[in-house]
């Protein structure tokens, strides 16, 4: 099979280098400005150590530079970059034409998914000016993703697992319109996740009070061959402001996928993460497929945006202090349950004591016979996760030899680096031949401590010798620490940037939602055609009547009510109301600003 990378998110040093210890062939984080989680924001320092990490193993390190920038902000954001450079990162996610424009080091664009990239020509375009490559929007179907493939040779990125966004990336301004808070900029509030009412065209309450526009997470794990196939270069895990233990065990899945797929993964190493990784068990809103084929799946999760877990069963009895229940998972003391009250409100407690059918919650107050109980934190599992010493071991095979003053150590890794290293040493035969091979075999395989692991040794003597130990270690460490430098010197480095041309943009003229900050973005654009030209959302431009978001998810649909495109209206708990437009012939929806 083609070479293919494992992407996963870095919220900081800590899980960016769990992410590779666990297998990861790439790991996306945020620069200490300018990226789309604001909250998200990682140190020159850091990101240094997370390269230097990564790069022991060949995996790569991108950065995310991925909102828009106002003219104030662009030469900080050079300047930023150029220090990006200086310390060796492999890539920049970025979203901003005007850095197209600018005097940039030579660092691999990669088009964020908030440049909307949905369709073969935008792609393509991308390619033209210089983008090496592009992350695909959220909302293609296999088809899709085919149909772009057929077109371009650039890298392919998608999401495959994790939170969704329910509008099309980039183009959704619902944070800004409510509250002034641009996703755009880094900045979302999450208004998708808030709970809003229901309205049909006289003003009747069709649903009160619900999480309409909440979706659930993707889960595309058993469809990786088929994305393959599709042409996916680079398989994308969200979760920039996910812990280390999301990221320990959602990387470790994948992981275990594409290597049962016989995938060739793009960087070196086996990962033994030191656990067996569940999905199940760490955040997530239930899963789906999202639209990967087509719109008949029920992707939203109107009950709640917060973890559920695990069913573990309906209560049959409740009293003051314990809860007798026939778990059908294993309980433990210090797992998270949660249940819904009589007013579909979720509620959570933990558990104290568990025995014999009898669990004793710290807060029993709400749960009653007939109510299902969900495991929302599996304590024993976690602390697993804790415990666990991912390691990512890169196989080396040795050969031992003599040289006219000595011996010498020859090792070579699974990349076909080599290194040599000799000691001189008196040569001594030995009294028991076969405990001194043994010795040589043992002492020069103990690599424990270092990311290197022998597959295999050859001992080439002119007969069994007797070899001191502080020989034989100083062999092994002097192989080693020689292998490592001829790996970075080897290590495969890309390089990219703009190139100036003036090819034609898809389209002529752009809206607000065409994401025009600033003068180099506005300049960029009419270099390649476009003659019209309105500014950015985020300028301060009224967007009352406007549509704020464009979602190929539909209400309607989620609550069986297809068939009638009458428009309908949400109302959240300030008051705000929005109106929805349905788009049946596409199966989609507009949400309009009122």
């Amino acid at each position: 099979m083609r070479v293919v990378e494992l992407l996963a998110p870095a919220k900081d040093l800590e899980s960016g280098t769990t992410a590779i210890d666990c297998g990861a062939d790439a790991v996306y984080i945020g620069a200490p400005r300018f990226g789309a989680r604001e909250a998200a924001g990682n140190s020159i320092e850091d990101i240094a150590a997370l390269s230097e990490h990564a790069h022991k193993y060949w995996a790569r390190v991108y950065v995310t530079i991925n909102t828009l920038l106002r003219d104030s902000e662009l030469e900080d954001a050079g300047l930023l970059i150029r220090d990006l450079h200086s310390i060796g990162i492999d890539g920049l996610i970025v979203q901003d034409t005007a850095l197209l424009q600018m005097d940039l080091p030579p660092v691999p664009l990669i088009a964020s998914t908030q440049m909307h990239n949905n369709t073969p020509q935008r792609v393509v375009f991308l390619e033209k000016v210089g983008f090496s490559r592009a992350i695909l929007a959220r909302e293609l179907d296999i088809d899709q993703i085919k149909e772009i493939r057929q077109h371009t040779s650039l890298e392919l990125e998608c999401f495959v697992h994790g939170s969704l966004c329910v509008g099309y990336s980039g183009q959704c301004y619902l944070s800004y319109a409510l509250g002034g808070r641009s996703g755009n900029r880094g900045q979302c509030a999450q208004p998708c996740r808030k709970m809003y009412s229901l309205l049909d065209a006289n003003g009747e309450t069709l649903v009160k009070d619900s999480h309409l526009l909440s979706l659930k997470d993707l889960n595309l794990s058993s469809h990786l061959e088929e994305l393959l196939q599709a042409g996916i270069s680079s398989f994308k895990i969200e979760g920039r402001l996910k812990d280390r233990s999301y990221v320990a065990n959602i990387v470790s899945l994948y992981r275990k996928k594409l290597d049962e797929l016989g995938a060739s993964k793009s960087s070196s190493g086996r990962a033994e993460p030191g656990f067996t990784p569940d999905p199940n068990k760490t955040f997530n809103r239930e899963y789906t497929t999202h639209f990967l084929h087509g719109a008949g799946e029920k992707v939203g999760r109107p009950q709640t945006p917060k973890m559920v877990g695990e069913r573990i069963g309906v209560v049959h009895s409740a009293g003051r202090k314990y809860v007798r229940i026939e778990p059908e998972v294993e309980l433990h003391p210090g797992d998270g349950i949660c249940f819904f009250n009589r007013r579909g409100e979720l509620r959570g407690s933990i558990i104290n004591e568990v025995e014999d059918g009898m669990i004793a919650p710290d807060k029993p107050k709400g749960i009653e016979a007939g109510m299902t109980l969900y495991r929302n934190h599996d304590h024993e599992f976690l602390d697993q996760i804790k415990k666990a010493n991912p390691q990512r071991l890169i196989d080396v095979r040795m050969s031992v030899g003599e040289t006219p003053d000595g011996l010498k150590l020859q090792v070579i890794d699974e990349d076909g680096c080599k290194a040599v290293f000799a000691v001189e040493c008196e040569k001594i035969p030995a009294e028991k031949p076969d405990r001194a091979i043994e010795n040589i075999r043992a002492q020069l395989t103990k690599t424990g401590g270092t990311l290197f692991s022998c597959s295999d040794i050859n001992i080439d003597l002119s007969e069994p010798l007797f070899v001191p130990m502080s020989v034989l270690n100083s062999l092994r460490r002097g192989a080693l620490d020689e292998l490592m430098k001829a790996r970075i010197a080897s290590r495969p480095v890309s390089t990219g940037g703009a190139i100036n041309n003036d090819v034609p943009y898809p389209v002529d003229s752009l809206t607000f939602e065409g994401n025009v900050l600033n003068e180099l973005s506005a300049a960029f654009y009419r270099q390649h055609g476009v003659e019209q030209i309105d500014p950015a959302a985020e300028s301060g431009i009224d967007l009352t009547g406007q549509r704020v978001m464009t979602t190929k998810y539909c209400v309607r649909h989620q609550l069986d009510l297809c068939g009638d495109d009458t428009p309908l209206i949400l109302v959240d708990g300030e008051g705000h109301r929005l109106e929805l437009r349905f788009d049946c012939k596409r199966c989609g929806m507009n949400i309009i600003k009122l």
